[in-house]
């Protein structure tokens, strides 16, 4: 069982479930339902934009951007679906991460929107990736 430390890096346990020292910031149910039991998940009911917006946010509040927020192939017009991992901890203002966000935003308002034009079933193939995604960078998290 792990408690907290002066090293707040670690992970800690509450009530069962390992946490760690960061968050993950999604609007994909799939990644909420499968992953945010065991780690930290902030789900919203919100577009792909919103969710970069929201992690701007967390970046200019001094929390480290910890994956890239236009991983994977998929365009953002494309998919309806985003999850971006960022520190819990928040310290100096993360020049390169304010740059990265700042700029998954302008590229992503290039793109005319057509994610609502598919049938259901691609929606839940969009899930998965972004899922598939997010979960590829776990283990190099879990190390820190």
């Amino acid at each position: 069982m792990y408690s907290a430390s002066a090293d707040e890096s670690r992970p800690y346990l509450i009530g069962g479930t390992m946490k760690k020292d960061f968050r993950i910031i999604t609007n994909n149910p799939l990644v909420r339902e499968k992953l945010g039991q065991e780690y930290d998940v902030e789900y919203y009911e919100c577009s792909y934009e919103d969710v970069l917006n929201k992690v701007k946010d967390e970046v200019y509040r001094g929390c480290r951007l910890l994956t890239h927020p236009l991983s994977g192939s998929v365009k953002p017009n494309e998919t309806p679906y985003k999850s971006v991992m960022v520190s819990k901890k928040t310290g100096p203002s993360d020049l390169e991460g304010i740059k990265i966000i700042e700029r998954a935003i302008a590229s992503c308002a290039k793109f005319e929107f057509k994610s609502d034009k598919y049938p259901p079933q691609v929606y839940e193939d969009f899930r998965l990736i972004d899922y598939t995604l997010i979960s590829s960078a776990l283990p190099s998290a879990d190390a820190w």
